[in-house]
């Protein structure tokens, strides 16, 4: 093994270290900042008494929740005092979509379920758990005035909206209407000031509103969900939003600019928050939970935003628009507000391929077929069929140099001396052209695939498609599948068997060690032999067992295809006696190089001058 392979296995082996203590190190923040996560007690507080408030609610209903809290002084208008003691109450409404919970203190939503998803577990999906969500407006109507702790009065309630009005003492009020419309996850909110024009001073132009949010954990694998889930935002006009806690980072950032919206984004379902005539600023922060929180946590999203006040005869009404429902390509995209840029489908080209040929694709098939696998299973074959007209040359190079082989073992004992690199390099050269093989043949072909591998890759854990699809024995195609659950957890590995990745390391493994053999006994190749038959099926393994099962099973269906071609190519496209018959005929002849081939040579002769006098110096 030469001086750069093993240079090489070093670094890979610092890579993996660094990798391990950059984990544990995040891991120790992430239990630090759980501890501020567990100091919000109101939160904890309302969560509490969730499920006794809405177990006995049918739409449209209104409840009495809370307890009074007479004798509590704050506010120095007697009205607003009066509403800061009252008793809460809680209102369901509901479509075939989505079912909503708002509570009258802080004129809010309490809870949202989705109707037509469960979580991991069989359970309620609860996107907003009950108590879980605590949405405030800040503004200055006589005196500063916080709504998370002001009971509203419900003024107006029927089968598709909500209206509650906090009244002020001049005779004008605050009101917050929510409407929910039959097939959709769009909520609309209207809030309205009216008759506040002597509450609310001139020079008062805005006010803020306070989002937080625990999201739970839906889905069956930690690492998979907290790797996909993070907060959006974005600006009117650009071609994506922008993100923050990518990968599972807890991460933060303050807004100058206008925002058009934001979103709390799980792997699968989101709650997006929208204004119609833009928030003028915002802070953003997310922190995702231990994976160990007894409450199964996935992470808290905030959202401190400013939204402009202006008043027209002391009344104005402020549009905004919550989205409470799964990442779906196709459904967010029909609101055209880009909230589906928010999946993480890829950049630029990858992320064409996905929404081009890739989602339409699987939607298409999915009409006819309702086994996920099958579909993954077809949609891998038509990939194969549609990139052989590159793979098939690549193929053939690849057989070509297997039966030329033996001459290039024989060069390499020719020239096995460095000095000799030239030398053994334009013998090698020849031999290709005499062989009537590509230098580039092989390879370029193979790169020309790589954004459709790619694209795959990001497809599989961003389909909600595929959540909850059942193949063989995975139970979910979205996460990883378990043939055995181990009693310990292996670093950088898990505490389970994927078989699925398990295959697709093996049959790896197998096509590296049938592609390895076409490879000369040049002792500088066995670095590289080693990489492709050992390291990289390993590699694999461990990076996958977390990974989506759909996407290891796509793997290993592209693996075991590949094989095939590669046999069939080998046993029927490509004629030994007839290549060894060209490399007789040709023996001896004059060679024709080409201007690519002498500049070549030119730049090799430049570097064996230099690499001489490098070492007479050094003498």
């Amino acid at each position: 093994m030469d001086k750069n392979s093993i240079i090489g296995f070093i670094l890979i082996g610092v890579i993996f270290f660094g990798f391990t203590w950059y984990q544990s190190n995040q891991y120790q923040k992430q239990r630090e900042y759980q501890a501020q996560l567990d100091s919000i007690a109101y939160v904890e507080q309302l969560a509490m008494m969730a499920d006794d408030s809405l177990a006995s609610l049918s739409a449209p209903q209104v409840q009495n929740a809370g307890t009074p809290s007479a004798g509590r002084q704050k506010y120095l208008d007697s009205l607003l005092n009066s509403h800061y003691t009252a008793d809460a109450q809680y209102v369901r409404l509901a479509n075939d979509k989505l079912e909503l919970v708002f509570t009258t203190k802080g004129a809010q939503p309490y809870s949202a379920r989705l109707l037509d998803y469960k979580m991991y577990d069989s359970t309620d999906l609860y996107l907003l758990k009950p108590g879980y969500s605590d949405y405030n407006i800040d503004v200055f109507a006589g005196e500063n005035l916080s709504t998370r702790e002001i009971v509203f009065d419900v003024a107006e309630v029927n089968d598709t909206s909500i209206v509650m009005r906090l009244p002020f003492r001049n005779g004008g009020y605050m009101e917050q209407k929510y409407t929910i419309a039959e097939g959709s996850y769009m909520v609309r909110n209207e809030l309205s000031f009216v008759n506040v024009g002597d509450l609310i001073p001139r020079k008062i132009n805005s006010f803020d509103i306070d989002w937080n949010l625990i999201v739970p954990r839906m889905e069956k694998g930690y690492t998979n969900e907290k790797q996909y889930s993070k907060l959006d935002y974005y600006f009117s006009g650009e071609k994506k939003p922008e993100q923050l806690g990518r990968g599972g980072r807890n991460d933060s950032e303050s807004i100058v600019n206008k925002v058009k919206w934001f979103a709390f984004q799980q792997q699968f379902f989101s709650a997006i928050m929208t204004a119609d005539n833009e928030f003028t600023a915002g802070d953003f922060s997310i922190q995702f939970y231990d994976e160990n929180d007894p409450d199964r946590n996935l992470m808290m999203c905030s959202a401190g935003m400013q939204s402009e006040l202006k008043l027209t005869d002391g009344s104005v009404t402020i549009p905004f628009d919550f989205y409470f429902g799964p990442n779906h390509y196709r459904t967010l995209k029909d609101y055209d507000l880009k909230y589906e840029k928010i999946i993480p489908l890829g950049g630029s080209v990858i992320g064409l391929i996905s929404r081009g040929v890739i989602i339409p694709t699987f939607n298409f098939l999915g009409k006819f077929i309702n086994n996920y696998g099958i579909i993954i299973l077809i949609m891998t074959i038509l990939i194969k069929i549609v990139v052989s007209p590159l793979t098939m040359k690549s193929y053939k190079s690849s057989a070509k140099m297997n039966v030329i082989k033996p001459e290039m073992d024989k060069l390499n004992e020719k020239y096995p001396k460095q000095e000799d690199a030239l030398k053994k390099q334009q013998a090698m050269m020849d031999l290709y052209r005499r062989a009537g093989i590509s230098p580039m043949g092989g390879c370029l072909p193979m790169l020309l695939q790589l954004p459709i591998l790619y694209a795959m890759f990001r497809f599989f854990p961003a389909s909600i498609e595929l959540r909850q699809q059942k193949f063989l024995w995975a139970d979910d195609l979205s996460a990883y599948d378990s043939i055995l659950d181990l009693p310990f957890n292996i670093p950088l590995y898990g505490d389970h068997v994927s078989l699925f990745a398990l295959l697709m390391a093996l049959s790896m493994f197998l096509y590296s060690k049938m592609t390895s053999s076409q490879m000369s006994n040049d002792p500088s190749m066995a670095g590289m032999k080693f990489m492709s038959v050992w390291l990289m099926p390993i590699m694999m393994l461990f990076i996958c067992n977390n990974l989506s099962s759909g996407l290891s099973y796509y793997y290993l269906l592209s693996n075991l295809i590949t094989m095939f071609q590669t046999w069939f190519v080998r046993k029927y496209l490509v004629d030994e006696k007839k290549i060894h018959a060209q490399l007789a005929a040709s023996a001896g002849k004059p060679v024709t190089k080409s201007k690519w081939q002498l500049r070549l040579e030119e730049a090799q002769r430049m570097q064996q001058q230099a690499l001489k006098e490098q070492q007479k110096r050094r003498r």
